[in-house]
């Protein structure tokens, strides 16, 4: 019996980030499909971080009443961060770089960051390596051939793949779906400073989380000071057009709620938790399993191309 459940307690992290790989899939999908079609990037992100505080906060009151530790202005200062980096930064960049390129390519570049959070948690000893360990010697090799993937991926497309449910497609939508190269580098640069900030913010999750062990209420708190920060910027950018923040019972609702909910409000609790039982190294080495979803996803539903060169490196 106790061997089952160490079993089942050491499977319970991987299912977790493997369904949160499968969440985020579905949230980049559509939320493309929405900046695409119009919505504001800065809306998207005041709202979905609303929706995650509207869910998560009741839970937070609940099960963590009681055993929430001291909130010190240490921890508020952390969290303030956290809100700063993920929900403001992260996400505005996240989406922006997305509407200039692809669901598939930003979710590509993403492969990146279990490399970046490997190294500045090197950096800042929270991971330790050993030269003459299997463990480490695949963490460094993982950290090079993913950097190495990205790269490749960004400077080889080679030919359009073809499958079954994309012939004829791509000639037919090229020209609709054709993005500048200009605003191809753009989006790139933008992504890659995604992956730097989501790292920053899952190193200081990690951090934050030992000192006050209350994941649900942490979620609540970032989602909450999210939202009123975004909001701010989102005020200052879209201020001259009000009709920017309309959102009617139509594709951009559904991206709002689904991304709110999964890629928010679950997302950060159950990052949370993996982070302070595995490290935030382990949290972020599922991310490519999320691409080769998101990809296949959006080539059947918003008829992006798969190329050679990002099939190969897969």
């Amino acid at each position: 019996m106790g061997m089952g459940w160490k079993v089942l307690t050491d499977v319970k992290p991987y299912l977790a980030m493997v369904l949160l790989q499968v969440g985020f899939a579905g949230m980049y999908i559509i939320a493309v499909a929405s900046l695409k079609a119009g919505m504001s990037h800065f809306v998207l992100v005041v709202y979905r971080n609303l929706v995650a505080t509207a869910v998560m906060t009741p839970f937070a009151l609940y099960f963590e009443r009681g055993r929430r530790p001291k909130m010190t202005t240490s921890i508020v200062l952390k969290i303030m961060g956290l809100a700063i980096l993920e929900p403001v930064i992260d996400q505005n960049l996240y989406f922006l770089g997305a509407k200039l390129t692809s669901a598939g390519f930003a979710t590509a570049l993403l492969n990146t960051l279990p490399a970046i959070t490997f190294l500045l948690a090197l950096i800042l000893r929270m991971e330790k390596v050993r030269l003459r360990s299997l463990h480490s010697q695949a963490k460094i090799a993982g950290t090079v051939l993913t950097v190495a993937g990205a790269v490749l991926m960004m400077l080889y497309h080679g030919p359009a793949m073809q499958f079954p449910w994309t012939k004829g497609q791509h000639d037919a939508t090229a020209a609709v779906g054709a993005v500048a190269p200009r605003d191809w580098l753009k989006g790139t640069m933008m992504l890659i400073g995604s992956c730097m900030v989501w790292s920053c913010f899952f190193i200081l999750q990690s951090s934050t989380l030992r000192s006050y062990p209350a994941e649900l209420s942490v979620t609540a708190l970032i989602c909450g000071m999210g939202s009123l920060m975004s909001a701010a910027v989102a005020l200052v950018a879209e201020r001259a057009n009000t009709q920017a923040w309309v959102i009617g019972f139509d594709n951009r609702l559904l991206t709002v709620v689904y991304a709110g909910i999964v890629c928010s409000g679950v997302a950060y609790y159950l990052q949370g938790v993996v982070s302070r039982q595995r490290g935030p190294v382990f949290v972020t080495a599922f991310n490519p399993l999320c691409m080769i979803i998101t990809a296949v996803m959006g080539s059947i539903i918003l008829k992006e191309e798969i190329t050679l060169g990002r099939y190969v490196l897969r």
